[in-house]
């Protein structure tokens, strides 16, 4: 007599990975984001745009940011993090230390110039400055979030050079970080001169000078 054999048990159904399915509408935010202040400028960009172009629901983006503005920085903070990791810097460092500060400062200072001039960066970064102006809550947000630790980059890799003797041991290594990426965004943000690599050379040569140990 013939039997028959139980049907083998279908594996279980793999539950949706949520987090993944989090990461990927994030991640489609910050790109819709991005483009649409690059292409319509800050003031026709709204939320409802953005969740369109990312294919998401409002209420989406409102259960994890309060406005535009908002998304608009948490997606600059993302792109800035993406080009920090493509100039080699590190969570500490975030300019690479090869024992020569000239050259460790003019790459990343043409790397600057690059981005500023680079219509992925200009638009958002324009946007987020046209927004702290007429946010003091937002503008500090950008300082605390945005500003400082770019520029604590340059400050570690000054004190590193000042421990080792390549500028003088009074310098004020955070004046001397603002000498160093302040000429480059206002040349950026008033556009009356072109910014560019040989700019950002001269620049280094002169802030250098300047911190040279006297002998």
């Amino acid at each position: 007599m013939k039997t028959d054999k139980p049907a083998a048990a279908r594996p279980a159904a793999k539950a949706p990975d949520a987090s993944r399915r989090s990461e990927r509408s994030r991640r489609a935010i910050f790109d819709a984001a991005l483009a649409l202040v690059s292409e319509t400028g800050y003031a026709k960009t709204t939320v409802e745009g953005i969740a369109a172009r990312a294919g998401v629901g409002k209420q989406t983006i409102y259960r994890w940011w309060p406005s535009k503005a908002a998304v608009l920085l948490d997606a600059f903070l993302d792109l800035a993090a993406q080009a920090n990791e493509a100039l080699g810097g590190d969570a500490d460092s975030g300019i690479p230390d090869t024992g020569d500060l000239a050259a460790d400062l003019r790459y990343v200072l043409r790397a600057t110039v690059d981005e500023l001039n680079d219509p992925k960066y200009d638009g958002p970064t324009r946007a987020l400055a046209a927004e702290g102006l007429v946010s003091p809550e937002f503008a500090a947000q950008m300082t605390e979030l945005l500003m400082e630790p770019q520029l604590a980059h340059y400050v570690r890799r000054l004190e590193a050079a000042r421990e080792d003797g390549d500028i003088a041991p009074d310098v004020d290594v955070r004046i001397a970080a603002e000498l160093l990426t302040a000429p480059l965004s206002q040349r950026w943000q008033y556009r009356g001169r072109p910014l560019t690599h040989d700019y950002a050379d001269a620049l280094l040569t002169h802030v250098l000078r300047g911190l040279s140990p006297r002998p």
